[in-house]
This record gives C-alpha cells, sequence and structure tokens, in this order.
C-alpha cells in the first residue's frame, strides 16, 4: 500500500501568485516607461535624455516577462511531483529514494505547530543526512509521517 502526498496547492498558488505578480509589473513599467507621457516628461532632463527611472522602466519588462515564463514552466514541471511511502522505501523523485532501513530517526517535534519533520538517514556513501519535509511543499504529509513511523516501529 503506497501512500502518495501530491505538490501541496499552498506552492501551486505561490508559484501563480509570482507569475502574475512579474505580468503585472511588466506591464505597469512597460506602460510608463513607454506610454504614460507624463511620466516620460518627469523623467527626462532639459537635453532630452532620460533618468535611470526611465530607463528602468523600460528596460524592466522583458526581464519580468521572462521570470514569468520560467516560472510557469517551472510550475508545469511540478504540478504533478509527489512523493511516495511505499512499503520499503520513501520515493522523493525516481533519482532518490530512502529506503527504510537506512533511516536513523525521524524528528517530529515541529509537525504539529510548524507542519515540518526531519529524517535523518545514511546515504549510500555511509554519511548521515538530514532531509526536511514540509506541509508547504506536499500535502496528505501527515499520512506519510504516520506510515514512516509505522514502518520504524
Amino acid at each position: 500500500m503506497a501512500i502518495e502526498a501530491p505538490i501541496s496547492k499552498f506552492k501551486k498558488t505561490n508559484m501563480k501568485i509570482y507569475i502574475g505578480l512579474c505580468i503585472g509589473l511588466a506591464t505597469w513599467f512597460a506602460y510608463d516607461g513607454y506610454l504614460n507621457d507624463s511620466f516620460i516628461k518627469e523623467n527626462i532632463d532639459e537635453n532630452g535624455r532620460p533618468n535611470a527611472t526611465l530607463v528602468i522602466n523600460q528596460k524592466v519588462p522583458p526581464f519580468l516577462i521572462g521570470a514569468g515564463g520560467l516560472l510557469g514552466i517551472y510550475l508545469l514541471m511540478i504540478k504533478n511531483r509527489k512523493l511516495v511511502a511505499e512499503n520499503r522505501e520513501l520515493v522523493i523523485n525516481p533519482q532518490k529514494k530512502i529506503p527504510y532501513d537506512s533511516i536513523e530517526k525521524i524528528d517530529k517535534t515541529y509537525f504539529e505547530k510548524k507542519g515540518f519533520f526531519t529524517i535523518t538517514y545514511k546515504d549510500p556513501d555511509g554519511r548521515e543526512v538530514d532531509f526536511k519535509l514540509s506541509d508547504r511543499t506536499y500535502d496528505n504529509l501527515s499520512s506519510v509521517l504516520d506510515h514512516l513511523v509505522a514502518q520504524m516501529s
């Protein structure tokens, strides 16, 4: 029986807010930098050269649109990602799997108040690694924690 914890709605919503913010700021800066005649007149000196404020309003919009696009691509990449607690291992992604027999301890001290817990395990090289899981990143994390604790005992 595998228990799944998909990417949280909190994380997806925040990514959408960041994308909207980038596009909104790009629109605002582009309007002020190219279309708002009173703003342009305020920020041009007597020789007709733009000051730093006008230059920033003209140069920043493409970068903000690019940042919004990159955030959108990142959102599409992570939207179906999930944490899976299987019978013998915890699968974070196809490349990272933590076998239950390598887990040394689970610190769930802050899970009720702050929504995260830490897993300490030994990696294949024999080093101790701390891995933090937060409910702001994954939904259904309490079920995964219960399954992990049950597997440890």
